[in-house]
């Protein structure tokens, strides 16, 4: 399959053809991960349960008691092990950008998909801001977003703005655009 987006050719990957889903927290990544992963049987992933499973703690322990560095080294390894897989939709923890052997990794086994909204809206799907090591605090989440949204927008080879949309439209919406592209 041939096209672009964002300037990037998106062609079917020989091997891995996963699909990545990135953005800020609270962005939805894991429901959608699960949506389209029930709606076409395929299995979904997150890559912050599986670095927990890993290291046996919690993130909020690893980045509390072995540091944000230890944390992203997991991080890079949980996507290492992917490659040896097939058809996965992964929700990526928010900071998965902050690593270029990340993106690397992504674009490598498969496309990413970044789900682009506001800031004010992330922060209203949060459930629980303690167990988020992200958030210190708004000012620091703040900028966080504000550092991040261009490395995403630069992983990115899809789009979805999610701004004011539920999370079933933004799943349909997904779902068509990458069926149309034959990603799905």
């Amino acid at each position: 399959m041939g096209g672009s987006e964002g300037g990037r050719v998106l062609a079917s990957k020989h091997g891995c053809d996963h699909i990545f889903f990135i953005g800020f927290l609270g962005a939805g990544k894991s429901t959608l991960a699960r949506n389209l992963g029930r709606m076409f049987k395929r299995r979904y992933l997150d890559t912050d349960r599986l670095v927990e499973r890993r290291a046996g703690h919690s993130i909020s322990y690893l980045f509390r008691n072995e540091g944000e560095a230890s944390f992203r080294e997991l991080e890079t390894k949980v996507l290492e092990s992917l490659a040896s897989e097939r058809s996965l939709l992964v929700s990526c923890g928010g900071g998965i950008v902050e690593t270029p052997r990340n993106i690397e990794l992504m674009h490598e086994m498969g496309v990413c998909v970044y789900l682009d909204g506001e800031f004010d809206d992330s922060l209203r799907q949060i459930r629980s801001l303690a167990s988020r090591p992200d958030f210190r605090s708004r000012e620091h989440a703040q900028r966080l977003y504000q550092h991040r949204r261009p490395l995403y927008r630069s992983a990115a080879d899809l789009t979805v703005d999610i701004r004011g949309r539920s999370f079933e439209d933004v799943s349909y919406i997904c779902a068509d655009m990458l069926l149309e592209r034959g990603l799905l």
